[in-house]
């Protein structure tokens, strides 16, 4: 296989890479988080999840919508992936310090999440930020979102500037 066949198919592996490690490690985490604080079980959490596109009527949907919310979060982990994959290959810095803007796109990603998407979804919660919330939510996001992706980024995929 040649160099150029070579570099065209890293992206994709290192967006599906990503994809996997935040969907795995973000789902896992609101698994264990929401379980321990507010004793809902997996399928509840994801069938919240998947009431941000259904409405609340998936909350009454069983392990159908349980399994929709699986879906949803792992595009979600897509979309938040690509996002910085692509910035990454245009910002150096972003494949060079991936500790400092892996934690700072964590942070970022958590703050849309929560002042745009669930505003924006089906659910209509409100925009807003609390302290307490943020207390947990903005270390998940960082260590399972944005330095999974931002270490993926500086070492799996842009071997060379452009290609």
């Amino acid at each position: 296989m040649n160099s150029r066949a070579a570099r065209t198919r890293r992206p994709p592996a290192a967006w599906a890479l990503g994809t996997l490690l935040v969907g795995f490690l973000d789902g896992l985490a609101a698994v264990v988080v929401v379980g321990a604080t507010a004793g809902a079980g997996p399928v509840r959490i994801f069938q919240s999840i998947a009431a941000g596109a259904l409405g609340l009527d998936a909350l009454s949907g069983g392990l159908t919508t349980a399994l929709v919310g699986v879906g949803l979060h792992f595009v979600i982990a897509g979309m938040v992936t690509a996002i910085y994959l692509l910035a990454s290959r245009r910002l150096d810095a972003l494949r060079q310090h991936p500790l400092v803007f892996g934690a700072a796109y964590g942070v970022g990603v958590y703050v849309v999440m929560n002042l745009v998407v669930l505003p924006l979804s089906a659910l209509g919660a409100p925009g807003r930020l609390t302290l307490a919330a943020a207390a947990t939510g903005v270390p998940i996001h960082i260590l399972c979102v944005g330095l999974p992706i931002a270490i993926v980024a500086s070492r799996v995929i842009w071997s060379e500037r452009r290609y």
